[in-house]
Parts: C-alpha cells; sequence; structure tokens
C-alpha cells in the first residue's frame, strides 16, 4: 500500500525534468574579454646586453728592484694603501754597509785627486823656472786626470749604494688595495720577483667578446652602461675603452668597457650587465611589450643586431570582433619591449595578456588599451 505514492512522485519528478530539458537551448560561448596593447611608440635604437664581471682599470705587481731579505711584512689582502705608503721593507743592513764603503772610497779619492792636482800644480810651476822637465809635468797631469776619474767613479758608486738603499723601501704607486700577497715575513727575494699585487678601486672596467657582425657596430668612445647584478638599480656610465682586432676564440672578438663613474658599493669581482645600443634594421620599429609572446614561444635573437627575427603575434580585427595571429618581424629589444620592425601599423590593438589561450579567430571582447 506504500509503494504506490512512491511511484507517483517519481513519476512527477520524470515529468518535469523533461519539461526541463524541452526548454533549455544551445549553450552559448563566453566571449572572452581581450587586454590589448596599441601600436604607437617608435624606437630607433636598440638594446643588447652582454654579462660580465667588474675589475680595476689599474692592477700592477709590485717588486723591489734589488734582492735582499725582507723585514717583518704587515700586509693583507683587501687592505688599503695610499699613495707613498709603504709596502715592505728589505733588511737596509748590507746596503748600509754599502754606502758607507762608497763614502769612505769617495773621500780617498777625493784626498788623491786633491795631492796630484797639487803635485801638477807645483811641477808647472818649476817646469816655467826651468827647474822641471817637460816629461814630468806630462806625467804628472796624467796623474791628475786619473785621480779625477777616479774621484767620480767613487762617486758614482756612491750615488748606486745610496739608490738601492732607497730601493729597499717598496712604496705604493697609487691609493689602491691589496688584492695579493706573495711574499712572507724575513723571506730572501730577487730582483722583481712578485711581493703584493694592487689594484686602484675608483676606476673599474668589464671585458666581454661579441661576434663579428658586432664588432664592426662597435668604435672605441661608444657609450655604455652598466648595471650591477647584485642590485639593479645602479647603473653606471661607461664607454668602449679597448676593441680587439684579433678574436679570443673563433669569431669572439674581446670588448672592454670603461666606467666613466662609480659607487661606493663597486668591487672587484662583482657580476654586471653592460648595455650597449644598436640603430633599429630598417631605421624605425614600434615597441610592444614582451607579453605578447605566448608562453611556449621562443625568440631567438641572432648575434647580429642588424638580423631581425620572426615572431607569432595576435593582433585584434575590429570588424569581426576576432583575434587574427600574425607574423611580425622583430628587429631588436629595448628594456622590457620588442622593437617590431614589420608586419604592424600604427594605431593596431596587439594582444598583451593570457595571449596563451587565445586561438587564430577567436571572438573576443575589446578591453580598454594600455599605451
Amino acid at each position: 500500500m506504500r509503494i504506490i505514492p512512491v511511484l507517483g512522485l517519481a513519476a512527477l519528478l520524470l515529468a518535469g525534468c523533461g519539461e526541463d530539458d524541452n526548454r533549455t537551448g544551445e549553450i552559448e560561448p563566453v566571449v572572452r574579454g581581450l587586454k590589448s596593447c596599441v601600436v604607437d611608440d617608435a624606437e630607433q635604437t636598440t638594446v643588447r646586453r652582454y654579462p660580465s664581471v667588474l675589475q680595476p682599470s689599474s692592477t700592477t705587481t709590485l717588486s723591489f728592484e734589488i734582492a735582499g731579505r725582507l723585514k717583518q711584512v704587515d700586509l693583507n689582502v683587501g687592505q688599503q694603501v695610499g699613495q707613498g705608503d709603504i709596502v715592505a721593507e728589505l733588511d737596509p743592513t748590507s746596503l748600509q754597509i754599502q754606502v758607507d764603503n762608497a763614502q769612505a772610497a769617495v773621500r780617498q779619492a777625493e784626498v788623491a785627486a786633491r795631492n796630484a792636482e797639487e803635485d801638477f800644480r807645483r811641477k808647472s810651476q818649476l817646469f816655467e823656472d826651468g827647474v822641471m822637465t817637460k816629461a814630468q809635468v806630462d806625467q804628472s797631469e796624467t796623474s791628475l786626470e786619473a785621480n779625477l776619474s777616479q774621484e767620480i767613479q767613487a762617486r758614482k758608486q756612491l750615488e748606486n749604494a745610496e739608490e738601492d738603499l732607497m730601493r729597499a723601501v717598496l712604496r705604493a704607486p697609487f691609493d689602491g688595495i691589496i688584492s695579493k700577497v706573495d711574499v712572507e715575513s724575513f723571506a730572501n727575494v730577487t730582483a722583481g720577483s712578485p711581493v703584493a699585487t694592487l689594484y686602484e678601486d675608483k676606476s673599474f672596467e668589464s671585458s666581454f667578446t661579441v661576434s663579428f657582425d658586432v664588432v664592426n657596430q662597435i668604435a672605441v668612445g661608444k657609450p655604455a652602461t652598466v648595471r650591477l647584478a647584485d642590485d639593479p638599480d645602479i647603473v653606471l656610465a661607461a664607454h668602449v675603452s679597448e676593441l680587439g682586432s684579433r678574436a679570443d676564440t673563433v669569431s669572439s672578438f674581446p670588448v672592454v668597457v670603461r666606467l666613466d663613474e662609480t659607487n661606493p658599493l663597486l668591487k672587484a669581482g662583482m657580476a654586471v650587465e653592460i648595455a650597449l645600443e644598436f640603430p633599429v634594421p630598417r631605421g624605425v620599429g614600434y615597441t610592444v611589450p614582451l607579453t605578447v609572446l605566448p608562453m611556449e614561444g621562443r625568440l631567438d635573437m641572432p648575434d647580429d643586431p642588424n638580423a631581425p627575427a620572426d615572431v607569432g603575434i595576435f593582433v585584434f580585427d575590429a570588424p569581426t570582433s576576432t583575434v587574427q595571429s600574425r607574423n611580425v618581424t622583430v628587429g631588436g629589444l629595448r628594456e622590457n619591449m620588442l622593437i617590431v620592425i614589420d608586419g604592424l601599423e600604427p594605431g593596431e590593438h596587439v594582444a598583451c595578456a593570457g595571449v596563451s589561450f587565445l586561438r587564430d579567430g577567436m571572438k573576443v571582447n575589446l578591453l580598454p588599451a594600455s599605451h
């Protein structure tokens, strides 16, 4: 008796569902909103970036000009020294003895020269009086000249000994920082052997390599910028200071960029990014953000800054309210923008967000554009 009402209720529910199905039509597809950028900003230069390492512009290896035994060496890597500061010293004991001996030799030569001069003067007077022969006078004159030469030689030896004593003190040729210490206290060193390496902390440079096509676009003096990898907010002006005419490796030519300004945070060995500007191929291009590229897309720029690259983007078609896939030619990069040199016209709307979800011919609802 209780089963009948339940079956009747089920029948009513099935009938109701059938009526709802009859009322439901085809579901209209959702039109996606399109965020776009208007093509209007023109650029005449593109920027290429090169990773590098900051190096001091002036580096010198300090060494003694004479051999000797070192005194106590108080040097540390990273130590700052000023121009004229003592870097290291040799034990001056033996050098001072050489100076003393040279001074004694000079005094002895001076006495001998005075005696020879008095003897020549006396014999010359006797020759005039007819007491001394000409041969004796000539012999006295020869002896005087020999003693004078010995005096000159003794003085020169004294100068050399005094200079050697001065060379026992090694001084810094400029303000800088010690980057390497090659000796230990009380060691014997030879002339020219490295003692320490000093670099100037107020002048830095960076080097990198470029291809043959790029090196032909660069000249000494070309402006550049250097950005610190550890602090991208620090961007410093620089210029190309050296340009290699011979490749270090196959088709890789060295370029050196020197900073025109400095910063207290600069240290040798810091990673930097060097930026150089080149003319846009074909003279001018339009900038669009990197977000116009789909996530799976790639932009492989050639080594030659004048060689363009093709890439696919989506452009809004107003008459059909759809997006159309279009191949455009990119001539370079500037900051986070592509420079399109062919395939776009001023005033066109380019999809610049969510492009990975777009398809060619897809209906879209154009949102207010950004410039």
